[in-house]
């Protein structure tokens, strides 16, 4: 705990940088926080540094006087990482949001944390390439924040998480060093890959201040196919039947009850007439009449086989876009009804039997909430969505939602699953840790940390207790 009084620490820390400090009430909440509603924000100051050394220097002070720092990129995490509960100092990114170097030959880009996934998006689209890790939040969510999440999305199915697409990482560490890690290279076998232990380290480690990302090739043609799926399990039979002929790009699930969400608040178009209890959305490059003449042949034999009701396949970009509409504007449309996250993951051949059992344990202790189901099924991801009944106070729904996670993560516990696929640990998953990492993993995570930030100044209580 810092000897200093708040205000010292405010006028010591906006003396030290030359950047700018907010500690209006209003800027302390907005920056305080996240996406998650659960936990009260309570920062002392905001803090917006414009480079590395800035960086460095913040995190020196905070080590000097046993401040804890806690760091803001677009604030859309879901598991209360990104949220300041006990005085700590917030580093927000948004002012080094600069695009600093590209290269044609190596399909790379070098920016710095708070450039906004969308911005990297459309720069590689102007550069004839593209940034395949993609999600809801693209247009406000920071590089950042999705290096320190390992962000994933919708098109993990063919092009992997945020991890997969990282060449190179400049870091400050918990001591206050600045670190160049791989230095873009492709090869670099020499040693223990630091790079790594960032990306998904939530912050706890130290703070990503540039990364070089590395690009590909624009897809061909990008065309949808969404399915009204007879039962859960016939997913698995779709999926296994297009995987054997198409590469797909994306491949998601959604129930009925969640398209119906997506009708309220949006202004999009049924699908089709025929209504299913589960949707599947397929998405793969149309880069030839054989290929579509395939998904053709394959959608007929899911509907013969009794898998599929009905389907409709993409024939423009504006009913591509409608498509995937019915499956992104899902979170939107539910947030006004305070949702119960859960965010969970197996083996992709488990999916069918693992989300049966936890459907029938929430269904049977809550038979009153409404349950949303939604996820990237293609690779194992789920996302469990519990709706606060409009009646209910917050804090007895997030209560009563509180008391059936030990029955949720046994069963992702006894799957071998993981209780947080790609939304991080936070604060709302640091209790239920144990389910996916055991007690001596947890104790080489805990003493990994103590090498980085000895002082535990950064993102305290974040992940674990140390």
């Amino acid at each position: 705990m810092s000897a200093l009084s708040p205000q010292q620490i405010i006028e010591q820390l906006s003396s030290l940088v030359d950047a700018k400090v907010l500690t209006d009430e209003e800027s302390l909440k907005a920056y305080g926080k996240d996406w998650t509603r659960i936990y009260e924000p309570q920062p002392i100051a905001i803090v917006f540094p414009k480079s590395t050394e800035q960086v460095q220097a913040i995190v020196r002070f905070a080590n000097e006087h046993r401040i804890g720092l806690v760091p803001s990129g677009g604030r859309t995490g879901l598991s209360a990482a990104a949220v300041a509960t006990n005085g700590e100092i917030v580093v927000a990114f948004d002012y080094m949001n600069q695009i600093l170097e590209f290269s044609a030959e190596d399909r790379s880009v070098r920016c710095q944390a708070g450039v906004i996934t969308q911005q990297l998006q459309e720069f590689a689209e102007e550069q004839g390439l593209y940034y395949p890790v993609d999600f809801a939040s693209a247009g406000s969510s920071q590089l950042g924040g999705n290096i320190g999440t390992n962000a994933g999305g919708i098109k993990v199915i063919r092009y992997g998480m945020t991890r997969d697409w990282v060449a190179g990482l400049t870091v400050v560490t918990g001591k206050g060093d600045i670190l160049e890690l791989n230095k873009d290279l492709d090869k670099n076998n020499t040693g223990y890959d630091l790079r790594h232990l960032f990306i998904g380290a939530e912050g706890t480690l130290g703070f990503v201040t540039e990364a070089t990302m590395k690009l590909t090739r624009q897809p061909t043609n990008l065309t949808v196919l969404v399915l009204g799926v007879a039962d859960i399990t016939n997913t698995m039979d779709v999926l296994r039947t297009f995987q054997q002929q198409i590469d797909l790009t994306a491949y998601e699930f959604f129930s009925h009850q969640a398209m119906q969400h997506v009708f309220k608040h949006h202004d999009v178009p049924a699908p089709f007439e025929t209504e299913a209890p589960f949707y599947a959305l397929l998405e793969f490059e149309a880069i030839s009449e054989q290929v579509m003449d395939n998904a053709m042949a394959l959608f007929e034999k899911c509907v013969e086989e009794g898998w599929v009701l009905d389907g409709v396949i993409s024939q423009s970009e504006t009913q591509l876009n409608n498509l995937w509409r019915l499956r992104e504007g899902i979170s939107e449309s539910i947030s006004v009804r305070t949702p119960y996250k859960n965010d969970i993951s197996v083996v992709v051949s488990k999916v069918p039997d693992f989300l049966r059992e936890i459907d029938a344990v929430v269904a049977k202790h809550y038979p009153d909430f409404e349950i949303i189901w939604f996820g990237h099924i293609g690779d194992g991801n789920l996302h469990l969505n519990i709706l606060k009944p409009e009646d209910m106070p917050k804090e007895e729904f997030f209560a009563k939602c509180e008391t059936v996670n030990k029955w949720v993560f046994e069963i992702v516990e006894r799957y071998n699953g993981s209780v947080s696929a790609e939304h991080g640990v936070g604060l709302v998953k640091k209790d239920y840790l144990s389910y996916t990492r055991s007690p001596l993993e947890i104790e080489y995570l805990k003493a990994i940390k103590r090498v980085f930030d000895p002082n535990n100044i950064m993102n305290p209580g974040k992940v674990f207790d140390l």
